[in-house]
């Protein structure tokens, strides 16, 4: 009899990013709210937040996303917030990839 032995594939690790609000430079020019208002909405003081968020040691807002992650009209929740980074007047709002820690916006 021959039996065949499963060969062990490697998980291939998805790419995670950092999306870092720095809220306390934001002006509420509302413009990521109307780009993402799946991430991002108004509060009552007239600045924008990150829908989710947890808050770092430097007092930033973050949230974590996954590279294939999708919202649920099936946008992409990475090109979303990219759009809201680039939209920005005041630029607060940074994307890093988790693993190397490179800034994208």
């Amino acid at each position: 009899m021959n039996q065949s032995v499963p060969i062990s594939q490697p998980v291939k690790k998805e790419r995670k990013y950092r999306v870092v609000f720095d809220r306390k430079n934001c002006i509420g020019a509302a413009a990521c709210a109307a780009v993402a208002p799946e991430f991002w909405e108004m509060k009552d003081d007239g600045k924008a937040d990150l829908i989710g968020q947890k808050v770092d040691k430097a007092g930033n807002q973050f949230i974590i996303l996954t590279h294939g992650q999708l919202t649920p009209e099936l946008k992409s929740a990475l090109e979303l917030n990219k759009e809201a980074a680039e939209v920005c007047p005041v630029q607060v709002i940074h994307i890093y990839d988790e693993e190397t820690g490179e800034k994208l916006i």
